[in-house]
């Protein structure tokens, strides 16, 4: 992209796709989420600047508007005039619909599910139906989605670790452990898997094996960033809910990326739901009630 802005500084296009590349590195964590925001914004707005009648410009602004920013309404906003500048742009489709399934709209995310996939039968759209089912915490639909990902292109680790979240959500604790041992494998330690892994084995009594993980990252964390997220995850597992409570509160403060992804959809928290903390934090990063 950056050769593509070279040849051409005013190509709107190519500074979308530079764009939608540090949004998704920070989801990856290959930058940190302050650092990714602020140069897709830059890109972002440069594209603005050169033509604001383009879909693809909208969609990745609502992107940004929901997962950095959250900004639900903001982005709803994004989102819907992406589509109507550009309606045969899949992936705005494709992200309304992981939206509308993460702000709790089943129906809603289902039907721009179907419309998407009038527009992408790429191996890629197996990802987002995935990622739909997460989001509506539809456990068996999850694993339906996620075995036929998993068929279409076996390498695909993130379609492993929502099978094994779905089997976690199920109550499978033993697949679960299964399958994000084959994640952590495959990406040579996922830091998020790890701590999903723990998890699991806390579920499946395995107490030792979660707390011998837990040190490996605490030590860890000494030397390297490792997200206050995980954290809570392992000691809801645990359920240590006080400590995970502190490592919620410290990621909402660091505006984890997180948050926006795992507080409605993450079976790993489904301990403290009840909670009144744990809707407080809800409510605070723009989840409706």
């Amino acid at each position: 992209f950056e050769q593509s802005i070279s040849r051409d500084p005013r190509f709107a296009l190519a500074y979308v796709g530079l764009a939608d590349s540090y949004t998704y590195s920070g989801f990856a964590g290959r930058f940190s989420s302050e650092a990714a925001h602020r140069s897709a914004l830059e890109a972002i707005h440069k594209a603005l600047q050169l033509d604001d009648t383009i879909g693809e410009v909208h969609d990745t602004l609502g992107v940004l508007k929901w997962r950095y920013e959250w900004n639900w309404e903001g982005a709803e906003r994004e989102f819907n005039q992406a589509i109507a500048m550009s309606p045969s742009y899949s992936c705005a489709r494709e992200d309304h619909a992981i939206f509308l399934a993460f702000a709790g709209r089943r129906d809603e995310a289902l039907a721009e599910l179907d419309r998407a996939s009038e527009l992408d039968r790429s191996p890629s759209f197996a990802l987002t139906e995935s990622s739909v089912y997460f989001g509506l915490r539809d456990y068996p639909g999850l694993i339906a989605a996620s075995q036929k990902g998993i068929v279409a292109d076996p390498k695909e680790w993130l379609q492993h670790s929502y099978l094994a979240a779905a089997y976690v959500g199920t109550g499978k604790n033993l697949e679960a452990i299964a399958e994000y041992e084959k994640v952590i494998e495959m990406t040579g330690g996922d830091q998020g898997s790890v701590a999903a892994l723990a998890h699991a084995y806390a579920l499946a009594g395995r107490r030792a094996r979660a707390e011998s993980i837990i040190r490996d990252l605490e030590q860890k964390s000494k030397t390297a960033y490792v997200s206050p997220y995980i954290f809570a995850v392992m000691y809801a597992g645990l359920d240590q809910k006080d400590r995970a409570f502190r490592f919620l509160h410290q990621a909402y403060a660091e505006k984890s990326l997180d948050m926006s992804w795992g507080l409605h959809a993450d079976s790993g928290l489904d301990n403290l739901r009840s909670d009144p903390r744990f809707q407080s934090l809800k409510q605070r990063v723009g989840f409706a009630e």
